[in-house]
């Protein structure tokens, strides 16, 4: 990177600043994944004050989605465009070791016999969660939702949260329409009870890139 932008990444910008400033980095060899980071007011120890979510992309996140559908009706979910399904036979492998999934739904009744593998899952951010719309009698949808761009957040310990918007070689403006449609779905999770500034600082980067400071009038009257 030159110098002179090196130096312009202490400055704040707009979303389409932002995203004009990414395009004019070095680039890697890969498709590289573009994530918005924002760093949260809340306290990460009060339960009520936990936040995680799901944003439907306009355009897509740029990943090959692989999904999971635990239930009883394997052909079923495998029809309405699961890459796996089934149910003890899915635990079982779980249980051998196998991960080979990014995003696993399930429907309600299933969940009795889901919770045994929560211990593997949850920690991993992969544990179906009705609050996600990822256990659902209609898996269908759910799947189609998945694979059309849905991208699920959840903040860390740190009070950091990491959305995935899209890839670098995203057209701009519908990288920026990502961008503004993931900063105003987290701005709508700010929890009931919290008093205070909800979103303190955001950035921009991809997977190789420095942050690029978003501009505080963005985020700021949240």
């Amino acid at each position: 990177m030159r110098a002179q932008e090196a130096e312009n990444l202490r400055e704040e910008y707009q979303v389409n600043e932002a995203v004009e400033i990414l395009g004019r980095m070095p680039k890697a060899r890969f498709d590289e994944t573009v994530s918005i980071s924002a760093h949260l007011g809340v306290d990460p120890k009060q339960s009520d004050q936990m936040v995680r979510g799901t944003v439907s992309l306009p355009n897509g996140s740029g990943k090959s989605v692989r999904v999971l559908a635990f239930t009883e009706d394997a052909q079923g979910a495998l029809s309405g465009g699961a890459d796996f399904a089934g149910l003890q036979d899915m635990i079982e492998k779980i249980n051998g070791g196998w991960l080979g999934f990014d995003v696993a739904v399930a429907t309600t009744s299933a969940m009795k016999e889901v919770r045994s593998v929560a211990r593997i899952l949850g920690p991993r951010g992969m544990m179906p969660n009705p609050k996600t719309g990822t256990v659902t009698d209609n898996l269908a949808e759910a799947i189609g939702a998945v694979k059309a761009g849905r991208v699920e957040f959840k903040m860390d310990k740190s009070a950091n949260v990491s959305i995935i918007v899209g890839k670098v070689s995203f057209p701009q403006e519908k990288l920026s329409e990502n961008i503004e449609a993931a900063i105003d779905v987290l701005s709508k999770l700010r929890p009931q009870e919290f008093k205070g500034k909800f979103i303190r600082s955001m950035s921009l980067s991809a997977t190789m890139s420095p942050g690029i400071k978003l501009s505080a009038k963005i985020y700021s009257k949240f």
